[in-house]
């Protein structure tokens, strides 16, 4: 499972830390670290770098080691220094759900302090992926399949029951849509499906199903040809179709 650290960011900004003495707070991928910056009021608005560790600890919790803290660009050692700064100084264990201080590490608890949805499991693995930045968590035993199959494609696939897409409709279904776009994740979106399926291309298999290989939503290019591309003219008779669909 991925997280993108400007979605996270969002969130920390936006609510998550209420009561933290944190403000202005963003994140950033540090080779195989996470970089916070931030203001730090502490009697005093105090700008602040941070950089920390990132693993998963035994007892299935995020594990964040701070390894660096500068307080006004300057270092600041073991933690405790001029201004007498520690963990708990940045996140407050008493107002934080899910969150744990014990010295230079914070443990957050998955299951309470990520957003919808909800996941359950043993958290085995915590890393920054390398190409995108973004904090991956593995769950149980994934990670020997996980290194296994890091050179096939992204796909999901639809098996049984029926299915209406566009003017077609399949009855046990059989459709495969695969990743095509040369990265970590396939970004599908439900609602913009046509425009992914429109420039990609479709291949039916022996046993009549199909195989739609399609890029990620944010590679498709924004002309007019791609912004004509959308079912909802189809569903509202009150809006007018395309200029170039025949009327």
């Amino acid at each position: 499972m991925g997280m993108s650290l400007a979605d996270l960011t969002g969130a920390l900004n936006g609510g998550l830390l209420k009561g933290s003495p944190l403000e202005k707070v963003s994140l950033k991928p540090y080779g195989q670290q996470i970089k916070v910056n931030g203001i730090l009021h502490k009697g005093v608005p105090l700008p602040f770098e941070m950089i920390s560790d990132v693993s998963a600890a035994p007892d299935g919790r995020i594990r964040m080691h701070i390894a660096k803290l500068r307080v006004l660009k300057l270092p600041v050692k073991g933690i405790l220094g001029a201004f007498h700064l520690k963990a708990g100084d940045l996140v407050d264990p008493k107002g934080a759900k899910g969150v744990e201080v014990a010295g230079d590490d914070i443990y957050f608890d998955p299951e309470q302090i990520l957003p919808e949805p909800r996941q359950r499991g043993k958290l085995t693995d915590v890393h920054i992926a390398p190409k995108t930045g973004d904090i991956v968590e593995l769950y149980g035993a994934a990670r020997p399949e996980v290194v296994a199959v890091k050179e096939w494609r992204n796909f999901i696939q639809l098996s049984g029951g029926t299915l209406e897409f566009g003017k077609l409709t399949m009855h046990n279904v059989d459709i495969v849509m695969i990743d095509i776009s040369k990265d970590d994740w396939f970004k599908f979106d439900l609602s913009d499906y046509q425009a992914q399926m429109v420039n990609g291309y479709t291949r039916m298999t022996p046993q009549a199903g199909l195989q739609i290989f399609m890029p990620d939503i944010d590679r498709i290019p924004q002309n007019k040809a791609n912004k004509d591309i959308s079912i909802q003219w189809m569903k509202n008779r009150n809006l007018p179709p395309p200029a170039d669909v025949e009327r």
